[in-house]
């Protein structure tokens, strides 16, 4: 069995260091983790997305949006929030 030079190996090395590298935030990443600040997920009954079952998030201040439960249907959006006033 041939094996393939040095510096061919190390090239495909790191080929395959790098589309490791490159696809990480794409393995694990789900729509809920991927909005940072003020968001909210829906979460629905099925992948028609019309009958809401529950939502989590935070508000434009910092509140907890909590109710209901969660399902693999989610649709998570972040919120914009340019004249809130959050209470001290």
């Amino acid at each position: 069995m041939k094996f393939f030079p040095r510096s061919w190996t190390i090239r495909i090395l790191l080929a395959a260091v790098l589309l490791a590298a490159l696809s990480i935030p794409f393995l694990g990443s789900s729509s809920e983790a991927a909005i940072a600040g003020p968001s909210i997920c829906v979460y629905y009954s099925d992948a028609t997305h019309t009958t809401a079952v529950g939502a989590r998030g935070r508000g434009c201040c910092g509140e907890v949006i909590s109710w209901g439960i969660t399902s693999p249907y989610v649709h998570c959006e972040r919120l914009y929030c340019p004249t809130v006033i959050c209470p001290q």
